[in-house]
């Protein structure tokens, strides 16, 4: 299970939406319990958000037994209209190579937008 980092008051620059899903890209068999640990939130809240992120056809989910798997959507846009043109591929691909440039070790991060994959060898 991941540690809980230290809690922090103020704005910040990503919002919970993008959190749980690089917390999914990550590992996509996550349960929604490790994703409120991780992203500091409740596991009511991460259940919305999925239903969001499900609804907004970012990310789609099958039934593995007990369990979930997730498979995120990377050619879809982001939502708001200034950001017209990034995908959401071009998102997670930013947020691992931000970890791997400052040890955040987020390997499977890395590995889970065909962009990161394609420039793996740039960073």
């Amino acid at each position: 299970m991941h540690e809980v980092p230290e809690s922090h008051t103020g704005w910040t620059f990503l919002t919970n939406h993008a959190r749980v899903l690089a917390a999914i890209a990550e590992d996509r068999t996550t349960r929604i319990r490790d994703i409120a640990v991780r992203c500091q939130l409740t596991e009511r809240a991460v259940q919305k958000i999925i239903s969001d992120l499900e609804g907004g056809g970012y990310l789609t989910h099958t039934r593995q037994g007990r369990s979930n798997e997730y498979r995120i959507e990377e050619g879809t846009l982001l939502r708001h209209p200034a950001d017209s043109g990034p995908t959401v591929a071009d998102l997670l691909a930013l947020l691992a190579r931000h970890d791997a440039e400052h040890g955040g070790g987020n390997q499977q991060l890395r590995r889970a937008s065909p962009r990161a994959r394609a420039t793996e060898g740039d960073l």
